[in-house]
């Protein structure tokens, strides 16, 4: 979530971002590291897509008005949504939730679960 932010609210490509990200933060083992440029990976080569689905789940709200925090963590969710066809949908909401309850407003939270339950509903039924 966090590279996707420093893409979004820096304006950079993915390529700025991975050249800054890992040189800036703690060690990160190899599992966590790989795990997270995947999700990058997908949230950024699937990014039309992922805006679309999140834009027709989510009522009342254009996605360049979210917050940025509250969009690229819905981003990030729906990427592993998409990517990671094994990891179940209520797994992936509840991780998303669990970090939107650190770095997001509380009111956020209500929409987060809404907008994601609605995306995997929509993605099951397909």
């Amino acid at each position: 979530m966090q590279m996707l932010f420093q893409a979004d609210l820096g304006r950079q490509t993915p390529d700025q971002v991975r050249a800054t990200f890992w040189k800036a933060g703690d060690p990160v083992e190899a599992e966590v590291r790989g795990f997270a440029e995947d999700i990058f990976r997908v949230a950024t080569n699937q990014q039309e897509k992922i805006d679309e689905l999140i834009a027709a789940n989510s009522r009342h709200w254009r996605l360049e008005r979210m917050p940025t925090v509250d969009r690229n963590l819905l981003r990030m969710a729906v990427a592993e949504m998409i990517g990671f066809k094994s990891t179940p949908f209520p797994i992936i909401i509840n991780e998303a939730l669990e970090i939107g309850r650190r770095y997001c407003a509380g009111e956020s939270i209500n929409f987060l679960n809404g907008v994601l339950d609605s995306i995997a509903r929509g993605m099951i039924a397909k």
